[in-house]
């Protein structure tokens, strides 16, 4: 299939998931526990216009011809590298879908997407609204399970000719290793960070404030660009700090379906458990509870936006990615 056709259909499918945001973002929502309104605009948007970039690209995919030496000439020429392994993570299911699919898409590769068995549904839909918009049978292919089963026969297949994973990196080094075991596939890894945020005395307060929340408990920490680690100058700090415990005040979590909540659930019990116990290994080691540090509401996995002061770097909670609703808060000179 030529590049203008393959765009021509990826167009079609964006219309198409564009058409039904409204159902997808109830699937979202109900899947990962992601506030509504936030979803629509964000996670769907965001998908959608990663659909249309990467459909303008399906034809103009060139290599180029070069000069060598004396006589000779040489060139390049872009093939599609054949089958894709596709790993979604739960955080993100739709954005990430795409952010692998469109690509894979584009450049004319047939490929397997497993979704994170946390959240599997858009995944799933996707694809029923993909044969809709004409992509031909066989090219998506979306099977669900879990990383020890689906996951493990994806990265290890002779069959797949690379693989692109989104997750832990314990995860990511088995698939590494997998893929270099069975057939020396290439591996594509994202696997999660704990970026800084700093703050110095020079700077607007109340922006820095509203930033630093949004970095820290947007989609209930659960993003791998988080900036969980937020470096106080110590001539802004206590303002920054009085400020910050005001905000958050008039942070609501609770069911992702009220438009009026600011934070749903985390994705699971073992996420929740595992953000609570980084909450309580900070208690521990000495750093103050400003806002949160306990679980909310009398059911489900609600943690309250917690936010630590009087932060070491030599504590887990600055060194280790927590995941889930939690600021390390931390004085400079």
């Amino acid at each position: 299939m030529p590049g203008s056709e393959r765009g021509r259909i990826m167009m079609k499918y964006a219309d198409l998931v564009e058409q039904h945001a409204e159902e997808l973002t109830l699937l979202e929502s109900l899947d990962a526990g992601k506030p509504r309104m936030a979803t629509r605009a964000v996670d769907l948007g965001t998908s959608v216009r990663s659909l249309r970039y990467f459909a303008g690209a399906a034809d103009k995919i060139h290599g180029e011809t070069l000069k060598m030496s004396r006589q000779f000439q040489g060139h390049t020429l872009r093939e599609p590298i054949g089958v894709a392994g596709l790993i979604i993570p739960w955080n993100f299911p739709a954005i990430m879908f795409f952010s692998k699919v469109a690509p894979a898409l584009a450049a004319g590769c047939t490929m397997v997407v497993k979704p994170a068995e946390q959240t599997p549904l858009s995944a799933l839909y996707f694809a029923h609204l993909a044969k809709q918009a004409g992509v031909p049978d066989g090219v998506i292919n979306v099977i669900t399970g879990f990383g020890p089963t689906a996951g493990a026969a994806i990265a290890s297949h002779m069959d797949v000719d690379m693989v692109s994973f989104t997750g832990s990196t314990s995860v990511g080094r088995l698939v590494m290793e997998a893929s270099a075991r069975s057939n020396l596939k290439p591996v594509s890894l994202e696997l999660g960070g704990k970026s800084p945020l700093i703050v110095f005395d020079d700077a607007d307060v109340d922006m820095a404030v509203g930033l630093a929340i949004s970095a820290n408990f947007f989609n209930k920490g659960e993003a791998c660009v988080a900036a969980s680690r937020v470096y106080l100058q110590e001539g802004i700090y206590d303002g920054f700090v009085k400020k910050l415990a005001q905000r958050m005040e008039s942070w609501v979590v609770g069911d992702p379906f009220d438009p009026r909540v600011n934070q749903g659930p985390q994705v699971d019990k073992v996420q929740c458990e595992r953000v609570l116990s980084y909450i309580d290994h900070g208690k521990r080691e000495g750093a103050t509870v400003l806002t949160g540090g306990k679980p909310c509401g009398q059911s489900g996995y609600y943690i309250e936006p917690t936010v630590f002061t009087d932060v070491k770097d030599d504590m887990i909670i600055a060194k280790e990615e927590i995941f889930g609703p939690v600021m390390c808060l931390m004085k400079f000179r």
